[in-house]
């Protein structure tokens, strides 16, 4: 159930409700993938698991977040640190008035600013949070994934191909560029061209496939609703 596409009675029949909140960036993803990838990404994983659980509804998305390691490319609009923060309290304020027993934060972008602000201001609110840098969770994904070598490669790639395909375009003819980001982002590397990502991708989104952005929605989607059965 989308909260914008419900009628206020609808909403109200609804005991024991949980918002589930999509989040993530405009920003650009190489030449092939869209720039609101993170939240379409982010989307796809809340419709998912409302479909698995009791009386969740998901909220229409958040769209921009903290986004600087892209900004020499034409498409990165992002917002500040103090403007999500104040976001994302105003939001889950507004949810428990509304009724609402429990709000959770679903991010696919993971800039660090954007991880950062997102994890003290759902712990602040009293939000859920899924968190998926961490270890554990990071280990249930792709190994592209773990290896942080996964801006619009195979790994976005594969779950853009598995929402709308239509919105990939000549991903088969790119070139792996393996670049390992969070080392990056130690050293001091504060944007993609430093990194060596002067086409604002890294991994392989030439290896990318509907089939396996499916099957990593299914475990990003059990991830989430674990989550959530956990804090019931």
């Amino acid at each position: 159930m989308r909260l914008a596409e419900m009628t206020s009675p609808q909403l109200e029949a609804l005991p024991n409700r949980i918002a589930l909140w999509p989040v993530g960036a405009i920003e650009p993803h190489g030449p092939h993938a869209p720039l609101g990838t993170d939240t379409l990404i982010s989307v796809g994983m809340c419709e998912r698991a409302a479909a698995r659980l009791e009386n969740a509804v998901v909220l229409p998305p958040l769209p921009f977040g903290v986004t600087r390691y892209g900004a020499e490319f034409t498409g990165a609009i992002g917002i500040r640190e103090s403007t999500l923060r104040a976001i994302v309290l105003d939001v889950a304020e507004a949810v428990a008035d509304d009724g609402f027993r429990r709000l959770v934060i679903v991010n696919n972008h993971f800039e660090p600013e954007q991880v950062a602000t997102l994890r003290d201001a759902a712990h602040e609110a009293g939000a859920l949070y899924l968190d998926l840098v961490r270890r554990r969770n990071a280990e249930r994904l792709t190994d592209e994934f773990r290896r942080g070598s996964c801006h619009a490669g195979r790994y976005e790639t594969s779950l853009v191909l598995a929402e709308a395909p239509e919105l990939v375009v000549g991903a088969s003819e790119l070139p792996p560029n393996e670049i390992d980001m969070p080392k990056a982002m130690a050293a001091g590397q504060t944007n993609f061209v430093a990194m060596g990502m002067d086409r604002a991708y890294c991994g392989a989104p030439a290896e990318a496939t509907a089939e396996e952005g499916r099957a990593t929605f299914d475990t990003l989607t059990d991830l989430l609703v674990e989550l959530i059965e956990a804090e019931a």
